[in-house]
């Protein structure tokens, strides 16, 4: 399984727009990383149709955290730049094998099925349980200067 670069990218500009208290364009946050404004400003803008962040246009407009990093989980942002789909999509081969039942639905019985989705909800959850506030004291407590670097990187990029 392999994710797009915009959900990592989407992760940390969600994380340092958790340290600044007002909108930031996307050109300032593509500098941050040195990534393409226009792609990111395509992630940011998915983040903003799925109410995770906001944004205000005019010369001090920007992007902001539209919840408390608190009430955004790591999987908001990856459900919202990848979308909601099951990362296993069973096609009911077994449909079209030897022993197979008309009628039956596959996806209902198939073993394969099962243990992928299974380990899909687990993901999920694991996902689900840990939000930006989390990665955030995380990061606090490894890199205590963090928050005022990225504060002071954004006011150079500006």
């Amino acid at each position: 399984m392999r994710m797009s670069q915009g959900v990592e990218w989407a992760l940390h500009t969600c994380l340092n727009l958790s340290w600044l208290d007002a909108p930031v364009p996307t050109s300032t946050l593509a500098a941050f990383y040195e990534l393409p404004p226009a792609y990111l400003n395509k992630q940011l803008q998915t983040l903003v149709r799925a109410g995770i962040l906001t944004s205000t246009s005019g010369p001090r407009g920007g992007f902001r955290l539209a919840r408390a990093p608190a009430a955004i989980s790591l999987l908001d942002i990856v459900a919202a730049i990848e979308g909601p789909e099951e990362l296993f999509q069973c096609d009911q081969i077994l449909s079209r094998g030897p022993g197979e039942h008309a009628g039956v639905d596959y996806r209902q019985s198939c073993a394969f099925a099962h243990a992928m989705r299974g380990a899909d909800l687990a993901w999920r959850r694991e996902l689900a349980g840990k939000t930006v506030a989390d990665v955030r004291a995380d990061v606090e407590r490894g890199h205590p200067d963090a928050p005022a670097n990225t504060r002071a990187r954004i006011v150079e990029l500006r």
